[in-house]
């Protein structure tokens, strides 16, 4: 699966000297991934908002546009067609 592209995503943000440039959320220096993580352990999305002080939208709009993103079809290069080529 390609990586995502998070600038498309309106609650993270990356800036050069936070955190190395890593996707945080929005006005924070909590980095995207700690939600990922936390629930691949079995975190519930309310226990991850109360315990990094984030809101349950900014981690639902996060979940739905990887969720979207991950939905998103592939486009494979255009190959030509070859002019003698024939069904096998």
């Amino acid at each position: 699966m390609p990586l995502l592209d998070w600038s498309q995503c309106p609650e993270v943000e990356s800036v050069p000297g936070k955190l190395n440039g890593a996707w945080v959320f929005k006005n924070t220096r909590m980095p995207v991934s700690i939600v990922f993580q936390n629930l691949e352990a079995g975190a519930s999305i309310d226990g991850i908002a109360e315990w990094f002080h984030l809101s349950r939208p900014q981690i639902v709009a996060v979940l739905e546009f990887a969720a979207r993103s991950a939905q998103a079809p592939v486009l494979a290069a255009a190959v030509p067609p070859q002019p003698d080529a024939r069904p096998l």
